[in-house]
């Protein structure tokens, strides 16, 4: 069985920052690539940023500049440092990460969510 656990979530002012973290624990062999994921009221959930197990990273248009995805693969944590924040990017945030399991098993595990709260 494999968590993930998020933390760092909570309220800021616009123009301030935060930085998530989520950490994998459990049977985990491995872990492909890890993704920050969020999801607003009355939206969809839609990806804020990736990164693969060699570090290559991806994000969304409305991240880039502001966020920046790392991870620790020792810790099998994935942070997510988010600068100049928006009162739009206000939303509930969840990691996942694509886990090979030490029973030669491969899913992708989701975190529970972490409210970020971006308001005067």
């Amino acid at each position: 069985q494999v968590q993930l656990v998020e933390s760092g979530g909570g309220l800021v002012q616009p123009g301030g920052s935060l930085r998530l973290s989520c950490a994998a624990s459990g049977s985990i062999f491995s872990i492909a690539s890890m993704e920050w994921y969020r999801q607003a009221p009355g939206t969809q959930r839609e990806l804020v940023a990736s990164i693969t197990s060699d570090r290559r990273t991806n994000y969304a248009d409305s991240a880039k500049g502001r966020f920046t995805i790392s991870r620790d693969n020792g810790k099998n944590t994935v942070y997510l440092q988010m600068n100049s924040l928006k009162p739009e990017d206000t939303a509930v945030y969840y990691c996942n990460a694509d886990v090979f399991a030490r029973s030669a098993t491969r899913r992708v595990y989701w975190g529970q969510g972490t409210q970020v709260t971006v308001s005067a």
